[in-house]
């Protein structure tokens, strides 16, 4: 297991690299936009399946949200964020080249977690998902997803502060008030 400090990470993201940080739900796995290609390889995820933008602040993710979308974005990032509930939303139309899915939507979250909000600020928004194999419970702590993904470094420093252990809810932007649940997690 190979734990780095933030300042060692954000080298490494620039240079194309995931690294893995502790959230306020599970552990992920992120990388830069323009790289998110290796986030799909690391994890052996379907590539059909879209990656989680996370941000630190709103101004971040704000730029990403298509204007039709943009007024349901501040009312419910008001309401839930920092937080445990994830956004799927129409991405905006110079931001398309950032998007993970087919139909032009991005998920969007900004995490409660002092350690995520921190390299977030630093590095600004990475592509992200849980930090385990495709298919395979996600670990809780480093040490064990360091034997899943032995390959990419670890936020530090050990141990983390305590998380839920349970995945964002997901909601998802149908038209202007109304949002469809894809998933149920932390937020009911």
């Amino acid at each position: 297991m190979n734990v780095i400090n933030q300042d060692l990470a954000l080298e490494k993201l620039k240079r194309g690299l995931p690294i893995i940080f502790q959230t306020d739900t599970v552990p992920a796995i992120g990388c830069l936009p323009k790289f998110s290609e290796v986030i799909y390889k690391k994890k052996k995820r379907d590539r059909n399946k879209p990656l989680i933008l996370m941000g630190a602040e709103k101004f971040q993710l704000k730029k990403f949200v298509n204007e039709v979308a943009i007024e349901d974005f501040e009312n419910i990032s008001s309401n839930y964020w920092p937080g445990p509930l994830t956004m799927v939303i129409p991405i905006s139309e110079k931001m398309r080249s950032f998007s993970t899915s087919r139909n032009f939507t991005v998920g969007i979250r900004i995490p409660d977690s002092l350690m995520a909000k921190s390299l977030l600020k630093q590095s600004g928004p990475l592509v992200t998902s849980s930090a385990n194999i495709s298919g395979v419970q996600t670990a809780n702590n480093a040490e064990e997803i360091s034997i899943d993904l032995p390959s990419v470094d670890i936020l530090g420093p050990l141990p983390w502060e305590k998380s839920s252990g349970k995945a964002s809810t997901i909601i998802s932007w149908k038209n202007p008030g109304s949002w469809e649940l894809i998933r149920e997690g932390e937020i009911s």
